[in-house]
């Protein structure tokens, strides 16, 4: 039998009622197939327990770091440029300056009351300091928060696992910590973190 008639009979079979029949049941087979195997898909991936940081953030609290208020002895460090035992500042920072204060290795003779009038500045006069920039130490007893957890006049307070905003009053502040005049009390758990008022939270251990 050659190749010709060889495809001719299997057209003719292929035309019979019983193979398109199994060509048919065979289609059926193979839709029903696919359209089951990606239901299958879809119901599985519904059921993948997907982890949204925010709904568990919303459910379990928002993880922060904290410290817990106790007055302390600290030290704020003011920036002062000295050359030949003077300094010049603004009257914005003059209070910040006072006779006697340490500067390093140094300290403050006296801070003017009046306003140099060449300058426009208030003169401090110090003792036995370096020139260039130097730091002034101002030491008091009280509450010292980091400046990143106060927002404005605010901090937050943590309180059943939820952040409450807290007016505070700033008495003195350098470029990192700030010490409190008023608004905190011994043992407040002030959250150094980015909250909101109201917002649930979960304390890092």
């Amino acid at each position: 039998m050659t190749k010709t008639e060889m495809i001719e009979n299997l057209v003719k079979k292929l035309k019979t009622r019983k193979y398109k029949n199994i060509i048919y049941i065979t289609v059926i087979v193979l839709v029903v197939f696919a359209f089951g195997y990606r239901f299958y898909t879809v119901v599985r991936e519904n059921n993948f327990d997907v982890f949204n940081i925010a709904r568990h953030n919303a459910i379990n609290g928002t993880p922060v770091t904290v410290l817990e208020m106790q007055k302390t002895n600290g030290i704020l460090f003011e920036p002062i440029t000295v050359k030949n035992n003077r300094a010049f500042v603004s009257g914005k920072r003059v209070n910040m300056f006072y006779g006697g204060q340490t500067i390093g290795n140094c300290k403050i003779v006296s801070v003017s009351k009046n306003i140099d009038l060449d300058t426009g500045m208030y003169v401090i006069k110090t003792s036995g300091c370096s020139n260039g920039l130097q730091y002034a130490q101002t030491k008091k007893y009280g509450f010292y928060i980091p400046m990143s957890a106060i927002h404005g006049n605010v901090v937050y307070v943590a309180n059943d696992d939820v952040a409450h905003a807290v007016k505070i009053e700033i008495e003195n502040q350098d470029m990192q910590n700030a010490l409190i005049k008023s608004g905190i009390k011994n043992g407040d758990i002030v959250i150094l973190s980015n909250v909101q008022d109201n917002q649930k939270i979960k304390i890092s251990k």
